[in-house]
């Protein structure tokens, strides 16, 4: 067989793990790269990775590399190669591609029609037919990847990800890859624990993503078994034999394998996880070799005959624990739970926050960095032994909080020294923003948002029939001194009133944590007194004492206006609608008719009321519902609804007790955008933003979408300082052959 240069890509973090991978697998020469390993070799061994590797997305076998300084040179440098010898005519192709600093084409979308272009023309040329478009499951899939004037051409062995194995169910969201698992347990030392007959143990099963890959791994069970597509297998030059005698091979492996198979068990509070676990399990043809069972976190215990082994879990990053209050001491009695009954084991746990690692109390092996999509995570892995166990410091943040609010609001003229540079530029940016405020006719705006990084707060001044300050401290670090914050706040909240010569009770404060969960929506206390603003000449109401939030998103005030003067005669859909203010919006600018969907009862009455408070009368129609569920119900039916403009505003986290799911707006984006769109009218148009800073649009994933980032113009002047404030996308429906 002729030898050819490949590339297996991986996620970012995983490179070195896959290129141990790779070795493993008899591949000697390699280069490891960004987001993936460069090597060489004949088709035995791309099929050999396409069917063993657990680690890598793709594997590509590369057929040109050529200079790209103009757009006719990436069209010409694809119709060199002779496409015949790779597809028949009446075969179908698709084409994926993707540019980094290329001046040349800086849209992907333009770029893969020009190559679709490029192969059409040439087969057309010479059979007067052209073969077809299919970006499911095409005959061949073909690649490019364009960085700076520099283009790889390459086919797609792998068709689709190689991690999805083929035993996950598609409309059952997991907080984990395939391959992301993987790379867990094989670093947390899995592959040598089973071979000595240890016992894996997931607390936190989930849909069963680590037990499954778990038990492929210690039987010697390929992951790409399962699968049935692969990008060879309408290729010209797929080799057939040499496949069916590698699957051959890895049937027998399989079989031999499982019947070896160590202890492997998960626990999970959620019943419907565990149903999703059970399915995924059987799909994988491991039934009887996984058990799982219902249990909290702190029940977890190994049975008296099981070998010691690996824990190993993936905790959703707080937000399925509880809210911030609750989360350090749960970690804390995860960690007792460790250590009195696993001592012994080894333990790896993924997490986004170094803070709950500390708070299990033992201690880990220098942490290694990997990404779960776009999120930085570190995964941490033990030795549970006594030698290894320290007491974390606890740590109040509610005391801090309180005694602040005390001191700010009995400080003197000493507190008000303290705080004299932030009272200047308070008094600065005032002086400009109240100026833009009344030629804009904005009657709430941001005043300040932690210009001097000594005084971390964000100052909102709320005007109706009278002035309120909404004070929102941001949590400080842990380097910070906590008296000298205390003191920094005291100094803040003493400032305010006398700068803007209010009553010290007409200024609210709140902590505004790292948002891990939907805290906007827990309350805080009963006080029940509502105030009344304008925007855009709607009424709202807000709420300064009773939640973190006060029912009005000042940063998105500009999307708001341009709802407003899209809606004339528009069927308007307000999803995650929270106090309806964009509802308000759409029916103040003449919408023909309004859904607005929360899964909260005390939102949505929150809603109507504003819509009562405008005299707005007509089709408003409310659902409390899930937005996922009903988003997924909805734009399932054979008649859907239609709406010529969508409002898709999801919060980073979700774990309302009235979900069975976790929500995460990184993780459940996709889904959720083409839902929506689904339910878009012809020609309507689907707003999606989000507030989550550290958010990547998955455009691949999204691909047929029209999507244009329109963030730059929908952050306001009061926001301009902190333009990471949101993000904001204009979505259409579109359809390119």
């Amino acid at each position: 067989m002729p030898s050819y240069p490949l590339f297996a890509t991986t996620p970012k973090g995983m490179e070195t793990i896959l290129a141990e991978e790779l070795q493993s697998l008899g591949i000697e020469k390699l280069k490891p790269t960004l987001a993936g390993v460069a090597f060489d070799g004949d088709l035995e061994t791309a099929y050999r990775v396409c069917l063993w590797s657990r680690i890598a997305n793709r594997v590509f076998l590369v057929l040109s590399s050529f200079e790209v300084k103009t757009q006719d040179d990436l069209y010409y440098g694809v119709k060199k190669i002779n496409w015949f010898e790779h597809m028949r005519p009446e075969d179908s192709f698709a084409v994926s591609f993707s540019a980094k600093d290329a001046p040349a084409i800086n849209n992907t979308h333009f770029g893969a029609l020009r190559v679709k272009d490029a192969v059409v023309d040439q087969m057309r040329a010479k059979f007067h037919k052209r073969p077809g478009i299919d970006t499911e499951r095409p005959s061949i899939r073909i690649n490019v990847y364009l960085q700076g004037e520099e283009a790889q051409l390459s086919l797609d062995l792998s068709g689709e990800s190689l991690h999805r194995r083929g035993y996950r169910e598609m409309n059952v969201t997991a907080p984990i890859k395939e391959n992301l698992a993987a790379a867990m347990l094989l670093k947390s030392g899995w592959p040598a624990i089973a071979e000595r007959r240890g016992t894996l143990i997931d607390p936190m099963c989930g849909s069963g993503t680590l037990l499954v890959e778990g038990a492929m791994m210690a039987a010697d069970y390929a992951p790409g078994l399962l699968r049935d597509y692969f990008g060879f297998f309408g290729w010209k030059k797929h080799a057939a034999d040499c496949w069916q005698s590698l699957r051959h091979e890895a049937e027998l492996r399989k079989t031999a394998g499982l019947e070896k198979l160590p202890v492997i068990v998960g626990f999970d509070r959620s019943r419907q996880a565990l149903n999703a676990a059970l399915r995924h399990i059987d799909r994988a043809g491991l039934n009887n070799k996984i058990h799982v069972e219902r249990r909290d976190i702190e029940e977890a215990a190994p049975a008296a005959g099981w070998n010691p082994g690996l824990l190993i879990c993936n905790p959703p990053y707080g937000e399925r624990l509880g809210d911030d209050k609750e989360i350090p001491a749960l970690y804390k009695t995860f960690g007792e739970t460790l250590k009195q009954r696993f001592t012994g084991w080894k333990a790896g746990i993924i997490i986004t926050d170094p803070e709950l690692g500390f708070r299990l109390g033992i201690r880990s092996k220098k942490p290694l960095t990997l990404f779960n999509g776009a999120l930085e995570c570190k995964l941490l892995r033990m030795d549970i032994e006594e030698s290894a166990f320290f007491i974390p410091k606890a740590k109040s943040r509610d005391e801090r909080i309180e005694q602040a609010k005390e001191g700010g609001s009995s400080a003197s003229g000493h507190g008000s020294a303290r705080a004299e540079m932030f009272a200047n530029r308070l008094e600065k940016n005032l002086k400009r923003l109240s100026k833009w405020a009344r030629q804009n006719q904005v009657s709430c705006y941001r005043a300040y948002d932690a210009d001097l990084p000594e005084y971390a707060v964000a100052v909102d001044i709320y005007r109706g029939e009278d002035v309120w300050v909404n004070v929102q401290e941001y949590e400080p670090p842990k380097s910070i001194d906590q008296s000298k914050a205390d003191q920094r706040l005291a100094g803040v909240l003493a400032e305010i009133p006398r700068v803007l010569d209010l009553p010290p009770d007409h200024v609210f404060l709140k902590i505004r944590r790292k948002q891990k969960n939907t805290e906007q929506y827990e309350k805080q206390g009963d006080s029940g007194l509502f105030h009344v603003v304008e925007e855009g000449g709607c009424k709202l109401w807000v709420n300064f004492q009773d939640y973190l939030d006060t029912g009005l998103f000042l940063d998105h005030r500009p999307i708001r206006a341009l709802i407003q003067q899209q809606a004339q005669g528009k069927r308007f859909l307000n999803l995650f609608a929270y106090t309806g203010s964009a509802t308000v919006h759409a029916a103040k600018g003449g919408a023909l008719a309004t859904t607005t969907v929360d899964m909260s009862n005390t939102y949505l009455q929150w809603a109507k009321k504003n819509l009562a408070l405008n005299d707005l009368h007509g089709d408003h129609e409310f659902i409390q519902a899930n937005c996922p569920e009903w988003l997924t119900q909805e734009a399932g039916r054979p008649l859907k609804r239609q709406y010529d403009l969508i409002f898709l505003d999801p919060p980073t986290f979700s774990n309302s007790k009235k979900m069975e799911e976790i929500f995460d707006v990184q993780r459940d984006h996709v889904p959720l955008i083409r839902h929506a769109a689904a339910l878009l009218a012809p020609g309507g148009i689907l707003y999606f933003s989000t507030n989550f800073r550290r958010f990547k649009l998955d455009h691949e994933a999204l691909a047929g979408l029209k999507i244009e980032d329109i963030t730059a113009s929908t952050i306001p002047e009061d926001f301009s300082r902190n333009p990471k404030i949101h993000y904001c996308w204009r979505i259409q429906a579109c359809c390119v052959k």
